[in-house]
This record gives C-alpha cells, sequence and structure tokens, in this order.
C-alpha cells in the first residue's frame, strides 16, 4: 500500500503534479534549462515584490533587470514573526510551516507553500530511485533524533510508521544500545539507512570492533544515506566496508528541501529543478566553478515565503566540470559561522580543524568521538569519548599536528567525557568556536 503518497495528498500536497512538474524540467535540453531558470528566478522576484510586504521593503532597491541587485539573505532577516514574512493570500493554516534546525545558532520558523512542499518531496523521491528505493515500499533504518515532549514523540512515530521506517536512537550511542540496534537488524528486512552522519559512523566503528558485516545480518540492504553532518573520506571507507553496501552523502535544509544528492557515480548532482544556486564570495559576487564560497540558494517555487538568494551559512564549491544540466557540488566544506581564527590572523574553516586532529586521534580506535571548541584566539578544548584515557604520546602527536597544520604556540586542553552533547534533534556539532 502507497501509504507515503497517500498521506502527502490527504495532508493537501499535490505530488502527482509535483512529479510531473519535475519530469519535464528533466526533459529540457541545456538552452531550455538555462531559459527556465532565468525565468523561474524573474517569476519569483516580481512574485514577492508584489505579493510580500516583508521582501518589498526588503528588496526595496533591486531592479528587476538585475539580478545581482537583490540583496541576499541571512537567517537573522528572517528572525521576526512568521505572519510578518508570509505572502498575501496566505496563512499558516494554509502552508507548511517547520522550524529550522538551529544547528547555525540561528533558527527560526519558515512556510513553504503547498505545491512547493511537493516539489520538495518529489525531488527525494526521484533521487532515491537512482538506487532502486522506493518510499512507499522500501524499509528504512533511521538514525535521527525524536522530541521527547509527548506530542511532539508521537507525531513523529505516526510519520515513521506512514514512512515505512524503523527510528533508532542517536542519543544513546553505548555499545549496549548498538548492540540493541544490531538485533533488530537481524530481525528486520531494511533496504536502507538513512540519518546522521556521526550516529552511523558510530554504528560502524561498532561493527568493527565485532568483526562484523551489516550486510551479512540484513541481506536485503541495499545503500546508506548520511545527512546533515560532514562525511569525511576515511568515514566514508568504514561505513563502505563495515556495511557492505554503497554510502550515499545527501546535502539539504529543511527550509529549502534537497539540495544535492550524490549519483551512482559518486557526483554530488545539485538540485536545479525547483533551485537556484549560486557560490558567493565576500562582496556578493558569483565565483567561477572551482573557487570556494557562501552557498547561496533560491527557491524558486515557494511564493508562501521567500527564500532568494538565501544565504544558508555554508561554504562550498562547485567543480569545474560542473554543466548547466549537471552542476557538482564538489565539497562543502562547513559552516561561515564555523571559523577558526588564530593569532597570526590566518582564519580556516572549523571542519579542517577537527580534520586535522581526527587523523592523529582515531588511528587505534580508542576514540570514539570528539569535538573541539574555541575558547579564546589561541585556546581550544578537545572533549572526546574512549574506552580509555589518551596517552601522554598521543596528546603530544595531536599538538603537533595542530602546530603543523595551523600555527605554534597554540593552547589546547583536553577532556575525557562519558559522552559528548548533542542537539535536541541529536546532531553533534563537532566544531564551535567562542570567539
Amino acid at each position: 500500500m502507497n501509504l507515503f503518497n497517500l498521506s502527502l495528498k490527504l495532508n493537501g500536497f499535490p505530488i502527482e503534479k509535483a512529479k510531473t512538474l519535475l519530469g519535464s524540467i528533466q526533459k529540457k535540453n541545456e538552452n531550455e534549462l538555462i531559459s527556465y531558470i532565468e525565468t523561474k528566478k524573474q517569476d519569483i522576484v516580481a512574485f514577492h515584490l508584489k505579493h510580500n510586504p516583508f521582501y518589498k521593503t526588503f528588496a526595496k532597491d533591486a531592479n528587476l533587470k538585475d539580478w545581482n541587485t537583490f540583496p541576499v539573505m541571512t537567517k537573522r532577516h528572517l528572525q521576526q514573526p512568521l505572519s510578518e514574512r508570509l505572502s498575501e493570500g496566505f496563512t499558516e493554516k494554509k502552508v507548511y510551516v517547520n522550524k529550522t534546525s538551529g544547528s547555525s545558532g540561528e533558527p527560526f520558523i519558515f512556510a513553504k507553500d503547498k505545491f512547493c512542499h511537493a516539489i520538495t518531496w518529489a525531488s527525494f523521491i526521484d533521487r532515491y530511485s537512482w538506487f532502486n528505493l522506493d518510499f512507499n515500499t522500501s524499509k528504512q533504518a533511521r538514525f535521527y533524533g525524536i522530541p521527547l515532549n509527548k506530542t511532539g514523540y508521537y507525531k513523529e512515530r505516526f510519520k515513521d510508521f506512514l514512512s515505512n521506517r524503523y527510528r533508532f536512537s542517536v542519543f544513546d550511542l553505548s555499545d549496549a544500545q548498538l548492540e540493541k540496534n544490531l538485533s533488530t537488524f537481524k530481525n528486520n528486512h531494511f533496504d536502507y539507512i538513512n540519518g546522521y552522519t556521526s550516529s552511523i559512523v558510530q554504528f560502524a566503528k561498532f561493527l568493527k570492533r565485532k568483526n562484523t558485516i551489516l550486510k551479512t545480518i540484513c541481506p536485503r540492504l541495499k545503500a546508506c544515506i548520511v545527512t546533515s553532518e560532514m562525511l569525511f573520506k576515511e568515514d566514508r571507507t568504514l561505513l563502505e566496508t563495515q556495511f557492505g553496501i554503497p554510502v550515499i552523502n545527501e546535502y539539504g535544509a529543511a527550509e529549502l528541501g534537497l539540495i544535492a544528492f550524490q549519483n551512482t557515480k559518486n557526483d554530488w548532482i545539485l538540485n536545479t529543478e525547483d533551485l537556484y544556486v549560486e557560490i558567493l564570495d565576500e562582496n556578493n559576487m558569483v565565483l567561477p566553478y572551482g573557487e570556494e564560497g557562501r552557498v547561496v540558494i533560491t527557491s524558486l517555487y515557494n511564493k508562501a515565503h521567500p527564500f532568494i538568494r538565501y544565504d544558508l551559512g555554508d561554504i562550498g564549491k562547485l567543480s569545474k566540470e560542473s554543466t548547466p544540466q549537471k552542476p557538482i557540488l564538489e565539497s562543502l566544506i562547513g559552516r561561515t559561522n564555523d571559523v577558526v581564527s588564530l593569532p597570526s590572523g590566518k582564519k580556516a574553516a572549523g571542519l579542517t580543524f577537527y580534520y586535522v586532529t581526527k587523523t592523529v586521534i582515531e588511528k587505534d580506535g580508542n576514540v570514539k568521538e570528539f569535538i573541539i571548541e574555541q575558547q579564546k584566539l589561541d585556546t581550544f578544548k578537545i572533549s572526546y569519548t574512549s574506552a580509555s584515557e589518551l596517552s601522554e604520546e598521543k596528546l603530544i602527536n595531536i599538538k603537533n599536528a595542530i602546530a603543523k597544520y595551523f600555527e605554534p604556540n597554540l593552547t589546547v586542553h583536553f577532556e575525557r567525557k562519558t559522552s559528548l552533547d548533542r542537539s535536541n534533534r541529536g546532531k553533534l556539532k563537532q566544531f564551535k568556536s567562542y570567539l
């Protein structure tokens, strides 16, 4: 029974209409696609300039004939009552309303009109089909957080039922709980895994300690889709080895939907059907393929709420091999608010700091997880969970690696913990600066 499609229809999301639109866009040749994107950009800004009081004020100096005159929008611009940001003709009862995860530290409530939200789901359905996965029939092993309040908890459980998925806890990653997870895989016919990277990596490390390949336990598994957190090369190798299935990298945002999805050739393909993605420099100028900058996105179909040149807070770059029909996201470096500032004036992405430390700290499998916090310009704290305390030699090696890749004379403190703090949704923030 197609419970997933049925639930979308019953909630007023015209999924079949959205699928038809998606298919028609995908059939366009390169020139037609370029023309389509330009038309949709003009359509959406014209709509909001006419029907959205908030956006009229925000983009009051914009020129419809010059895209670069439209201001870049940030999360802080949207941190005001939703009712003041909705377009005319839309009310909170007639739109899809949700809240961003807050992983950037700047959460806000947003809205999508029902057709826009249907296109989001049509995009996910299309991408999952690349790997023969079906939202209606493929059973999902889900590693996500869940609200702890009673209403939110049962709402998510009901959505899990409609979506044919089983939810594993990401708040308890003890060996005892991971053993229970393994038992669940033995007793269920899961088709794929989906969820937060860090939690799934911990499950894979557990399997490695047990010398177990998950596909031998659960033969129907086809793929593992990781999302919401960075996927490092070593972690991908670990997942592929311990699960025995392809690992797929997904990039999305609650307020926008699917941004990029890895194809069967390991290319991270951007969504150009309902989003327009730009990589901008500090002066809001578009960067050429291959150069790193801020990921700025326009939602081409959301009439209920403007997301026009919206700075998501991420840093990434497009591959030089990109074309209008096949734009490839080469890398996602991290968040713009996770920048390491050093005494010398040098700056680097926070996840670079995390990665340098990771190459040293996890070699022997002792350390399960760790996070890095910048407390002062020259002072960092590394909190970690492990089977045993890090040796003095290991601590020195970590400090030497940091000095080599960044600069000398930095102060690094270490603290071993029984568990690391996660967000209320179960995400692990790997680097944080308090500057």
